[in-house]
C-alpha cells in the first residue's frame, strides 16, 4: 500500500467516524499533486460538509465539478451545499443541469425529493422519495428522521 493509499484509506475511515478533521489532517500531508486529485477533494469536500462548512464545501465542489464533469458527486454535494445555505430552487437547478448518471442514483432521487418537499411541492416530492426507497431501501430510515422531510412524515409512512 502506498502512503497515498493509506492516507486516504484512515481519512474515508475518520470521516465514516465523524472525525472531519482527523481526516483532512491525514490528506494535508500530502503532495500539491495528489491533493488536487478528484478522490481527494472530494473527501475534503465530505468533511467541510460534516463540519457544516456549506460555502467552503460548495466552493470546492467547483473544482470537483470541473476535474470530473461527468461524474455526480460534484454535483450532489453542491447541491446539498447550496440547499443548507437555503439556496434551495438554485440546488434544484444545478441537478437539472447536471450529468445523466446523475439519474442512476438513488440519493439523487431522495434529495430532490427533500428540496422539493421544503418548496412545499409535496406530491413531487413523495413520488421521488418512493423512487429513491425502490432503488435503494436504507433511504427509507434516513426519510423518518429527515427534518427536510417532517411535513411529509406521515404520508411516507404509506409508501
Amino acid at each position: 500500500m502506498t502512503e497515498l493509499e493509506r492516507r486516504i484509506l484512515a481519512a474515508e475511515g475518520y470521516i465514516e467516524l465523524g472525525l472531519h478533521s482527523e481526516a483532512r489532517e491525514e490528506l494535508s500531508h500530502l503532495s500539491p499533486e495528489s491533493q488536487n486529485r478528484a478522490d481527494v477533494i472530494e473527501l475534503v469536500v465530505l468533511c467541510l460538509m460534516g463540519e457544516k462548512r456549506w460555502a467552503e464545501g460548495l466552493a470546492l465542489t467547483q473544482k470537483l465539478r470541473e476535474l470530473e464533469p461527468k461524474e455526480p458527486g460534484g454535483y450532489i454535494h453542491a447541491a446539498y451545499c447550496l440547499h443548507e445555505l437555503g439556496q434551495t430552487h438554485e440546488a434544484l437547478d444545478l441537478l437539472s443541469r447536471g450529468p445523466s448518471v446523475l439519474q442512476t442514483k438513488p440519493v439523487y432521487y431522495y434529495n430532490v425529493g427533500c428540496y422539493l418537499a421544503c418548496l412545499g411541492q409535496d406530491e413531487k416530492a413523495l413520488k421521488l422519495l418512493e423512487q429513491s426507497f425502490e432503488m435503494d431501501g436504507s433511504l427509507r430510515s434516513h426519510a423518518r428522521k429527515d427534518p427536510d422531510l417532517a411535513s411529509l412524515r406521515q404520508k411516507l409512512e404509506k409508501i
